[in-house]
């Protein structure tokens, strides 16, 4: 949305609404505030726009650290686990997101980079996992670690 709200023909609005409500990644509290801006006035439609939609945002964000939190517990991902509970405790709209768009990925990260030393500490490991475990870490990234351990250590 590149055109402010407040600019936007009303038709505009509307569909700028439904796109939203079409969005597969349209969290539940947004839509729910989408459809009822949609059943309003198209000043609650443009509220929505520039208001409520982020307030919705941001509950939806909660829910989804709180998800991720539990996962966290049940695969005793301690730096997961830790970095959720501080951005649910801080509970800012902006903590919460980054979170998500980064913290998360660097405390699984972390995680993962136990997991893979856990592998490599074990004395059974056979020498061709030990390498690509070496390898994973040397690459040092997420995605390598994560790669290592979703595939690579039953590849070898």
């Amino acid at each position: 949305m590149t055109t402010p709200v407040d600019e936007m023909s009303d038709d505009d609005v509307r569909v700028t609404i439904m796109r939203i409500i079409g969005d597969p990644s349209t969290g539940s509290a947004v839509e729910a505030a989408a459809q009822k801006a949609m059943d309003g006035t198209i000043e609650d439609q443009r509220n929505f726009l520039t208001t409520d939609r982020w307030t919705a945002q941001a509950e939806d964000d909660k829910v989804a650290v709180a998800t991720t939190l539990h996962f966290a517990i049940v695969y005793n991902d301690r730096a997961v686990n830790k970095a959720a509970q501080q951005a649910l405790n801080d509970g800012t709209p902006t903590v919460v997101r980054a979170f998500l768009e980064t913290g998360c990925r660097l405390a699984q990260f972390e995680d993962d980079r136990v997991a893979i030393f856990r592998i490599l500490a074990d004395p059974t490991t056979s020498a061709a996992v030990r390498a690509a475990a070496e390898q994973a870490l040397d690459e040092g990234t997420p995605e390598a670690a994560r790669y290592f351990l979703e595939h690579g250590q039953f590849e070898v």
